[in-house]
């Protein structure tokens, strides 16, 4: 699949990288929100929704982190025609 003697490349720009960024920035603001302002229980039938969705993304921005980390992207040196 896989050749382990190529360098990784990809870094901090893997899409997976950035996905599991965004998500994880956008959690960070819906858990803050959930925890600061009024969750206004009555609108959302008693959850307060904006923290449990900051946690979940946190959680999955994680996880694509984690992806990222353990399968890092190999590229050959040279390219096959």
């Amino acid at each position: 699949m896989s050749d382990r003697s190529a360098k990784p490349t990809g870094g901090i720009f893997d899409i997976r990288n950035v996905i599991g960024l965004l998500l994880g920035l956008y959690g960070v603001i819906l858990l803050l929100t959930g925890l600061i302002r009024d969750p206004e229980l009555d609108k959302t039938g008693g959850v307060n929704a904006n923290l449990w969705a900051g946690i979940t993304l946190l959680v999955v921005g994680g996880l694509f982190a984690l992806w990222a980390a353990l399968r890092p992207t190999y590229v050959p040196d040279e390219i096959e025609e």
